[in-house]
């Protein structure tokens, strides 16, 4: 079993336990990881399954809190959780042809572009806080070395840019994909930075995205998602054709010598 589904199971039981109520807030991060004995980074992904599904709720600055106590009575599959119909099959396939992944990202852009220009549109104050909130933590995150964390607060800017759009389909078929979308970040992330191609590059276009949102201009907030995802595709493919010509360079000196 998975970590996350684990504490997933843990909250679950803790909520129970104590006859929490629809409102009720969570205990604080840090005496939930000394309760539960577990990290920040598989209580915080626990979390983010369970508010996809609409069981809590985290709200910034205030904490998370009980959503839908009827679903849990409801026995609610954890599956459904923590390993969606969608990522149970493309994971397979990502994992056995890495190509896959491009595959993702040409989705992204055309999911992300459609949630970005409505959210130029329909962005509400509190929708513009929360995407510069996690703006903010990303770029804290990676100041501080922090990747895990930095790929999480990634991928959390822009399903919040997804939440901004005010359209419950879209809004859906994002969460479907989190973790899909988060796994592609953390790859991403980790050839991009590794090799150091872009940092300033990706963060110039997160703010970007944000600063069209703000702005309300819908066709520059499109533009902005098209050009940063299409940035992302194009590194990682030049860092995967670097690497492949590095092993082939030292497979040949290794039968010439």
């Amino acid at each position: 079993m998975k970590v996350a589904t684990q504490v997933i199971e843990q909250l679950i039981s803790l909520i129970d336990r104590e006859g929490l109520k629809n409102g009720d807030r969570l205990p604080a991060e840090r005496h939930l990881c000394e309760r539960l004995s577990v990290s920040r980074t598989a209580l915080r992904e626990a979390i983010q399954q369970m508010n996809s599904v609409g069981i809590t709720e985290s709200r910034i600055g205030s904490g998370t809190f009980v959503k839908d106590v009827q679903k849990i009575k409801q026995n609610q599959p954890l599956v459904a959780l923590s390993d969606n119909l969608i990522l149970q099959t493309l994971t397979p396939l990502l994992d056995a042809d890495p190509l896959y992944r491009l595959d993702v990202q040409e989705a992204r852009i055309v999911l992300e572009s459609g949630t970005a220009w409505y959210a130029a549109q329909r962005a509400t104050k509190q929708d513009i806080e929360k995407i510069r909130f996690y703006y903010e933590q990303l770029a804290n995150s990676q100041a501080h070395g922090d990747t895990e964390q930095a790929a999480i607060a990634d991928a959390n800017f822009h399903l919040a840019i997804a939440e901004a759009s005010q359209n419950a389909v879209l809004l859906q078929m994002m969460k479907n994909v989190f973790h899909l979308l988060r796994h592609n970040v953390v790859l991403a992330r980790r050839k991009i930075y590794t090799e150091h191609y872009g940092f300033e590059t990706l963060h110039t276009q997160h703010m970007a995205m944000m600063n069209a949102i703000i702005a309300r201009d819908s066709e520059l907030a499109r533009k902005a998602v098209g050009e940063h995802i299409e940035f992302v595709i194009k590194q990682v493919a030049k860092i995967d054709e670097a690497t492949a010509r590095r092993q082939r360079v030292s497979r040949l000196a290794t039968d010439v010598f």
